[in-house]
């Protein structure tokens, strides 16, 4: 079948119409600590022991009711790209 072909046989389809505005509009993303986190294969109190970033709000930002700032926003991405080096230098004694 042809892509053509494809889109117009799902079109006929009730169940698999294409997602309008107003539906992406409803939707909501999943947080990036929450996909960083799942990553990990880590619980929330193991990520905010962890990456000593408060379970509250750990939580708060999971459940969409407050967002990381620019700053953490950052942090969480070193978090994703190099876990066991920051957790290293988190945990690390100071000589």
């Amino acid at each position: 079948m042809t892509p053509q072909a494809v889109e117009a046989a799902a079109r006929t389809d009730p169940d698999a119409q294409p997602l309008t505005p107003a539906d992406l509009k409803r939707m909501q993303r999943t947080p990036q600590a929450k996909i960083i986190r799942r990553a990990l294969a880590l619980t929330q109190e193991e990520f905010s022991v962890r990456y000593h970033i408060p379970l509250g709000t750990l939580r708060d930002w999971e459940q969409g009711r407050a967002e990381p700032d620019q700053p953490t926003q950052a942090y969480l991405k070193v978090i994703a790209r190099e876990p066991e080096r920051v957790e290293r230098v988190l945990n690390s004694r100071p000589h």
